[in-house]
């Protein structure tokens, strides 16, 4: 059986990428981060259609919706809210990430020109109960996602593996597309689990039409860490596959 690519249409999504300055952007230190990530699956034959060729779907394939705030950063703080879904380049896991919601213009700006975020402003909130943590989102005032964990119980950050980002941008030096992997370092002081539960999705606020269709609960985590963003690393033709296309800019 051959290997299953991604059928992402770039010609569509090339109209709404960021474009990324430098690929030698220096690493941001982003302090007691709170990050509520939920992992569901999701209908594995239309989700092809939201990663680039140069990813491989994952198989079950899934998505991840994660709501972050940061409380200290260079421009102040911020928070974020994105949803992925789930591949591999080679052989390891990625995450391609649809759209991020961002509450803060200097940060939305940065993240993008940096690392190539597909940022657009939104609200974004993180609401800490004794049984449950929810993730919101909205633009303009519409809500477009909500997430919870329930039923917290704590574990070990050691427990916890986050994968790296892949990001769809466009470089400033020569106009091309690029994949560009983001692949924070994460020091956790805290770490939850509990019952994952999707309340509310706006699939087109998101980039998804009607190619993200849930299915299954696998996972939810609640963590507070320090977040290290680093040096971008490796960026990706997102029209070949990983093996072929991917270049080295970092060490």
């Amino acid at each position: 059986m051959p290997p299953r690519f991604g059928k992402l249409d770039l010609a569509a999504w090339a109209k709404s990428v960021p474009t990324i300055n430098s690929y030698k952007t220096e690493p941001w230190i982003l302090k007691g981060a709170k990050i509520l990530t939920i992992n569901m699956e999701i209908d594995d034959d239309p989700a092809d259609n939201l990663i680039p060729a140069t990813m491989h779907p994952s198989i079950p394939e899934y998505a991840i919706f994660c709501v972050t705030t940061y409380p200290e950063s260079p421009v102040g703080a911020f928070s974020i809210a994105e949803v992925r879904v789930s591949g591999r380049t080679g052989v390891r896991p990625r995450g391609f990430v649809l759209r991020s919601y961002c509450d803060n213009d200097d940060a939305r700006r940065e993240m993008a020109a940096r690392w190539g975020y597909p940022t657009v402003a939104g609200e974004v909130k993180l609401d800490i109960r004794h049984d449950r943590v929810v993730g919101r989102a909205s633009a303009a005032g519409k809500p477009v996602l909500e997430c919870e964990l329930l039923d917290r119980d704590m574990i070990s950050g050691g427990d916890i593996q986050y994968i790296a980002s892949m990001h769809l941008a466009r470089n400033k030096d020569d106009g091309k597309l690029v994949l560009v992997q983001v692949d924070p370092e994460f020091t956790f002081s805290k770490a939850e689990r509990g019952k994952p539960r999707i309340v509310l999705l706006d699939n087109d606020a998101f980039g998804a039409g009607s190619y993200l269709r849930l299915d299954n609960p696998i996972s939810a985590t609640f963590t507070t860490a320090d977040v290290t963003l680093p040096k971008v690393r490796y960026i990706c033709n997102p029209e070949l596959p990983a093996m072929q296309g991917t270049t080295k800019v970092a060490a």
